[in-house]
């Protein structure tokens, strides 16, 4: 460095220590200097000043505060909760049941319509040309009445059904305007990714299927089912007391997994008519409607005129499989299968030991339920039969039971499950459930065995909510995945949900 300039800076940091920055001494560069040497002098003493300010300047012990300015719009959660809100209100006012409701009554008036007319000419063939039969007026006149009554009740329902159209159109139309305001907050187009994201997949699945040419069969192997493992029970779906309210505590209902062709929508009953123990005829149903109405057609199928009888039904667990109906034969060890439409019955006789009659019931802690030693059972592969034996030691025996004149037992599975410890049974997909009683509200499925695989669960931990504190017995139907429960006089239908 210039000797001189050397000079210059150390006098200058001495005027610069001992006047104080803080004293707001004012340094100017000397005109006398070269240029250059003047302009490396104010920069030095520039820097010192500054370095000077910093050590002697006192620390800041205040707290830092930031000011984040947002300049999008707050998201109206409120909004949205009130949609959703909206939304429920509306799932929950429109259901299947409102549907049904007018069906029934559409049902009802019908069946009393054709009633009426049949009055009607047998009011005409007791004119003796100048007075009617008081009896038949009086029987004639009360079917007025009850027409009347229904008219009036199915004005009313259909008034209510109109203004609950009316309603949830207009909130549907509000609710879509509320959701196209809604989506302006969507800036980054998430919905809009996924809404196209959904048809991209609709499309690809759409074309996958028109590559694939093979057809699937409309009944899978035995074992196999395009479902899983049963997830859970929700329901109950429909509750009905049916054409009898609370006169046969006992029984069985439920749809044919292989219905007959015109039959596919038809529901048939079984209920004990004999001592809570036996029956000898079914009764079909052409809808569930027609059911919960109580108008069937043909009415009662007999199986025999006589109850009790040889092959006649004994005990509540019974199914419809291909237009045959399966049960316990009365006081034998026998499964009888009974052809609704030729009306005859042929017999598969169990192993021996097979308990019957009462002696390997299903049961719960404070009683059994008697003569439901033989529990037949239908799923997506056909006909099944639960039994014990003596050799079993009370255990429950699974045998698949095949078509065929006579109908042949099929193969046969061994559990590790005590029957009386068991409330009921039913197949789905290849898989036999069992069920136990837990208090008058609930019923546990708590057992599963699968006949793939062999695999026994006694932990599946799935509730049914019971209508009725007994239930007498449980039907899987593959066709709409719903299973069908007679409890204490009642059928009631629960879905089964299988992930």
């Amino acid at each position: 460095m210039h000797p001189r300039l050397l000079q210059d800076m150390q006098i200058l940091v001495e005027v610069f220590t001992s006047r104080g920055f803080g004293g707001h001494s004012v340094i100017k560069c000397s005109e006398s200097e070269t240029f250059s040497s003047s302009m490396k002098l104010c920069v030095i003493i520039s820097l010192l000043a500054l370095f000077t300010h910093t050590q002697q300047a006192p620390p800041n012990r205040g707290s830092c505060t930031c000011e984040l300015t947002d300049s999008e719009k707050a998201f109206p959660h409120d909004k949205l909760q009130t949609a959703e809100g909206q939304a429920s209100t509306c799932n929950s006012n429109i259901t299947p049941q409102k549907t049904l409701e007018l069906e029934s009554l559409l049902l009802g008036l019908e069946r009393r319509l054709s009633q009426l007319h049949k009055d009607m000419l047998i009011l005409e063939n007791e004119d003796d040309g100048d007075l009617y039969g008081v009896l038949s007026l009086h029987v004639i006149e009360n079917e007025l009445a009850e027409i009347n009554q229904l008219i009036n009740k199915l004005n009313i329902t259909t008034l209510a059904h109109q203004q609950l159209t009316a309603n949830a159109t207009q909130q549907l139309k509000g609710l879509k305007d509320e959701m196209q305001e809604l989506l302006k907050f969507d800036t980054m187009e998430v919905i809009r990714g996924r809404q196209e994201n959904k048809l991209l997949s609709l499309g690809l699945l759409k074309c996958k299927k028109q590559l694939n040419t093979t057809v699937a069969p409309t009944q899978p192997p035995q074992g196999t089912c395009p479902r899983s493992q049963l997830a859970s029970v929700t329901g109950p779906r429909v509750y009905t007391q049916g054409e009898y309210p609370g006169s046969y505590p006992y029984g069985a209902w439920g749809r044919d997994p292989k219905p007959e062709m015109g039959k596919e929508s038809w529901y048939w009953v079984v209920m004990l008519t004999s001592g809570n123990i036996y029956s000898n005829y079914i009764r079909l149903y052409s809808s569930l409607s027609a059911l919960i109405v109580g108008v069937s057609k043909p009415g009662n199928i007999l199986i025999h005129s006589s109850n009790p009888t040889t092959n006649t039904i004994q005990g509540p667990n019974n199914v419809i499989y291909g237009g045959s109906l399966y049960y316990n034969c009365y006081n034998q060890d026998r499964v009888c299968r009974f052809n609704l439409t030729s009306k005859t019955v042929a017999t598969l006789q169990l192993p021996k030991g097979t308990r019957y009659n009462s002696k390997g019931n299903f049961c719960h802690l404070d009683e059994c339920y008697p003569y439901t030693d033989l529990d037949l059972a239908t799923d997506e592969s056909g006909v099944w039969v639960v039994y014990t034996t003596t050799q079993d030691f009370g255990n429950i025996v699974l045998s698949k039971i095949e078509d065929g004149v006579p109908p042949q037992l099929g193969q046969t599975w061994r559990t590790s499950v005590y029957k009386r410890g068991v409330t009921n049974i039913f197949m789905a997909c290849g898989v036999l459930y069992a069920t136990r009683y837990v208090n008058t509200n609930l019923e546990e499925i708590f057992y599963s065995f699968n006949t793939v695989t062999g695999q026994e669960r006694f932990n599946l931990g799935i509730f049914i909510n019971k209508m009725s504190p007994n239930i007498q017995a449980l039907n899987y139907s593959p066709v709409d995945r719903m299973l069908h429960a007679y409890s204490d006089s009642n059928m009631i239908s629960y879905k089964l949900l299988f992930g």
